[in-house]
């Protein structure tokens, strides 16, 4: 059986907890603690870069969500996150390096925005450009790709609820908006979706660690 170190806060490990069950692949969850248990030798040693999620299946560990990803949609083939044709699997690609370089990176700026009001409306120009990109790439589908979840839908539909939440309104873009609702009704996303409280308690996370590393620089 697969082993899944994750913690239920971090938005990377949640792609491949939503993967792990939309799939319906047994697995074996392991919390790891991110106030220190992460930099203990225990950990390092499956992960030296000390980050979520980490799988470990038999003699086989395999770091970084989106080769997690990839390793689960081979082994496990059905059913499928994967499309079939070219063009949708360089889309479902595109959506994925979309989300990881060009939507995640703006968290910290919404989550400190009462810090950096001029960050904060930065952040939001710029997601409203993806947002268009998004709408482009999801057409008239139900999802990335077309009738059937893939793993575009994974990967973006586990960072943009973080920034509904954080203030990103989605009015400008109702198709995302019914494909955001489409994946907010499924299982999976219900069974994994941070409560309230969670919610809180991640965002002083990031904002901690956020003012650490400007105080780390502000001595370097």
């Amino acid at each position: 059986m697969l082993t899944f170190y994750y913690h239920p806060l971090s938005p990377i490990a949640r792609r491949v907890w939503i993967a792990l069950l939309e799939k319906k692949i047994p697995f074996e969850p392991v919390l790891v603690d991110l106030t220190g248990e992460q930099l203990k030798p225990e950990f390092l040693s499956l992960n030296p870069f000390h980050h979520v999620p980490v799988v470990v299946d038999g003699e086989l560990r395999i770091l970084e969500s989106l080769a997690i990803l990839d390793y689960l949609e081979v082994k496990y083939p059905s059913p499928s996150l994967l499309p079939q044709t070219p063009a949708a699997i360089a889309q479902m690609r595109m959506v994925q390096m979309v989300t990881t370089n060009e939507l995640t990176p703006k968290i910290p700026a919404l989550v400190m925005v009462d810090d950096s009001p001029d960050r904060g409306e930065a952040a939001l120009q710029h997601l409203v450009t993806v947002l268009d990109f998004f709408t482009q790439q999801l057409g008239d589908a139900a999802y990335f790709g077309g009738d059937e979840l893939s793993l575009a839908d994974v990967t973006a539909g586990t960072a943009l609820p973080l920034f509904v939440r954080l203030g990103l309104e989605l009015n400008e873009h109702p198709a995302i908006a019914a494909w955001y609702e489409r994946l907010m009704a499924r299982e999976p996303w219900q069974k994994t979706e941070p409560d309230e409280e969670a919610f809180r308690t991640w965002k002083r996370w990031v904002s901690l660690r956020i003012k650490r590393r400007r105080r780390q620089k502000g001595q370097g």
